[in-house]
């Protein structure tokens, strides 16, 4: 079960950039939970994923040598969960209708989180260097994190300022 969860259904082992597959598999997913259930549920699965991720990368790495193997993607979807928060919270907050998902939106947090995360930049290679399953969990939900507020700072703009 922990391998299942850490490489998320297996995606983590796509190659090559399984960091890539991982995030790339998580919108699809977050659009099904976005429609299921609006900001609300993708939050609750967010926390949950990151929870079961945390345990399942635990169980994975015990006793292993590298901390963080490429094939564990969990947490990559946890911070691309994050990185889709100010989308997906938006869109429900405005009572947009659930299968309305703007390509704009999630192609940048798709691209800013994964930019954040390979980059590395201050916080995230901070968590990043913690050596072990919480710091592989949390330099992406930092990533994440980074992502988001350039996300809703960009929507803000086109939307608040630009008028688009």
């Amino acid at each position: 079960m922990s391998r299942l969860i850490a490489t998320f259904f297996y995606v983590g082992y796509l190659r090559p950039a399984p960091g890539t597959w991982g995030s790339a598999a998580a919108i699809p997913v977050a659009y099904g939970l976005h429609v299921a259930g609006g900001f609300p549920l993708l939050l609750i699965a967010t926390v949950l994923v990151f929870a079961a991720g945390w345990w399942a990368t635990m169980r994975e790495t015990r006793g292993a040598d590298d901390h963080d193997p490429s094939e564990i993607v969990i947490d990559e979807v946890a911070g691309q969960w994050i990185a889709l928060w100010p989308l997906s919270a938006s869109l429900w907050h405005a009572g947009v209708d659930p299968w309305v998902f703007p390509y704009p939106g999630w192609i940048a947090a798709f691209v800013l989180f994964r930019l954040f995360d390979i980059w590395k930049p201050g916080p995230v290679g901070w968590a990043d260097r913690q050596h072990g399953p919480l710091g592989v969990m949390l330099d992406d939900v930092i990533a994440g994190a980074m992502a988001a507020v350039i996300v809703a700072v960009a929507a803000g703009l086109a939307h608040g300022v630009l008028g688009l």
